[in-house]
């Protein structure tokens, strides 16, 4: 079910009233239910490959804790492998079979493996490794092993964040899911605001985007210059409106009810570095590598080229989690590379930076941090948005192809400008909307701007109110493919 859907309209106050009436001691079965009932609405069989997940995370669990030895560590295996295994099936098999197959042909021999094609299950990758976290905590000691089999699917299906996370650990959500909640008029007024936001930045802002990003990155060698650098800021904005518009009515949702889900996003287009970036940028997701993969591997706690091999690693592996494709490798390698670089030549640099009068706390420093990793970042955007690596390279040999005629070209501008997709009046609002977003989020530099609003006095509080759900009513792009953009991970 998607949260920018009627039917989500009609799902939402039904589970949180549900959730509300029912004593204490059957809630866990109503958002179970539900959750059910929301995933199941995509494909009925994903709930299958949910289910068998679910018992084998919740077998090794109560396993690993009871266990002494090499015995702890090979329930850990085999419940990973497990995880993996399905993952690996349904997102990399494909990807495998292919490869295999062109060095095969290269080789002048058969593809050993049969190929096979079917559907990626929505979220699989966000809720195989939410449930990783889970015997991975309960391996380290740092969790109980959960007695009740219900809490422990509750945990891993709960509809908030089952399709694009936040990628939850088990410390924080199990005890939430058995603790008593009561209503809060406070709290669902804060949780409604924060969703009513994730809508703007998904149906306002993204689902506009869109529609220049894809007319220009579906058709990429029919441009040069100015548009595949409008279509590269904007796609920019664009991922970041649309995963993170999901992540704040994941939130929201979840607060109406109660519960605290972890912050996924923190401004990350006012990071001043890459490393910043990734501080503030799928949040839960960057700590899952770091805890998980990152810190094991040896972390910086090693020699500096073993420290750039476990930076180059993690990073590789998170291009291949967002998708079974050569592009994607390509933009974690490429995000790898700039923490690399930028670790290697960081005496160097802030000596340049120190020459050049560019000292640290300056704003005219951070400007131009900001801007510097602003462009890197969306450099790196180009190969996770692009079909295949050719049309990333064309893209790159291409950005300025031509540029200083188009933007001198003055009478021509507006035709090539309302050629990307978009008329003049959408564009408009389009370029308006981020405008806003930049300086809400500007704002937002000391402190969220939901509790200073809950406590403002009414005659501030309610015009937002009205404006939010305008700004829906009126300048919600209608789109032909609402889906988020994160669902195909």
């Amino acid at each position: 079910m998607l949260f920018n859907s009627v039917e989500f309209l009609a799902f939402f106050p039904v589970v949180t009233l549900g959730y509300f009436l029912l004593p204490h001691r059957h809630r866990w079965w109503w958002l179970l239910a539900a959750s059910a009932g929301f995933y199941v609405v995509f494909r009925w069989v994903y709930l299958l490959i949910l289910v068998f997940t679910i018992a084998v995370d919740y077998v090794a669990g109560r396993l690993i804790e009871h266990a002494h030895g090499k015995r702890r560590k090979a329930w850990l295996i085999l419940s990973i492998a497990a995880n993996l295994g399905v993952l690996a099936a349904f997102k990399y098999y494909p990807f495998i079979t292919e490869n295999l197959g062109g060095l095969a042909a290269a080789l002048g021999v058969g593809n050993p493996l049969p190929v096979v094609a079917w559907a990626l299950p929505i979220g699989l990758s966000f809720h195989t490794f939410q449930a990783m976290s889970y015997t991975i905590e309960v391996y380290r000691g740092r969790q109980p092993a959960e007695r009740h089999f219900g809490l422990y699917a509750l945990y891993v299906m709960f509809y908030p964040q089952l399709v694009a996370g936040p990628i939850e650990r088990p410390q924080n959500v199990l005890p939430q899911l058995r603790a008593p909640h009561a209503f809060s008029y406070p709290r669902l007024i804060s949780g409604l605001q924060l969703m009513a936001w994730g809508l703007i930045k998904k149906m306002v802002i993204a689902d506009r985007l869109a529609v220049l990003v894809d007319q220009v990155y579906d058709h990429p060698s029919q441009y040069t210059g100015l548009p595949l650098l409008l279509a590269t800021a904007a796609f920019a904005i664009q991922i970041y409106c649309d995963f993170s518009g999901y992540s704040d009515i994941a939130l929201g949702a979840a607060e109406t009810m109660g519960f605290s889900l972890m912050k996924n996003f923190d401004r990350p287009y006012f990071a001043q570095s890459v490393a910043e970036f990734w501080q503030r940028w799928h949040i839960s997701l960057s700590t899952w590598l770091r805890d998980y993969l990152y810190i094991p591997l040896g972390g910086n706690r090693v020699g500096a080229g073993r420290h750039y091999i476990n930076l180059g690693i993690t990073f590789v592996l998170s291009g291949l989690w967002h998708g079974a494709s050569w592009h994607f490798v390509v933009w974690g390698a490429l995000h790898g590379a700039y923490l690399v670089a930028a670790t290697a030549t960081a005496a160097p640099r802030h000596r340049l930076a120190a020459a050049l009068g560019l000292h640290a706390g300056r704003r005219r420093t951070a400007v131009l941090n900001i801007l510097t990793t602003g462009a890197l970042v969306s450099f790196a955007w180009i190969f996770f948005r692009a079909a295949t690596l050719a049309d990333a390279a064309y893209i790159c040999r291409h950005l300025f192809t031509g540029l200083g005629q188009q933007l001198t070209d003055w009478r021509a501008l507006p035709t090539l400008l309302t050629g990307l997709g978009l008329p003049k009046s959408q564009l408009a609002i389009g370029g308006a909307a981020v405008a806003a977003l930049v300086a809400i989020e500007w704002l937002q530099h000391a402190g969220p701007l939901r509790p200073r609003l809950v406590l403002a006095p009414a005659w501030v509080r309610w015009p937002a109110y009205y404006g939010l759900v305008l700004s829906l009513l009126l300048l919600a792009y209608a789109t032909s493919n609402p889906e988020f953009i994160y669902f195909q991970f």
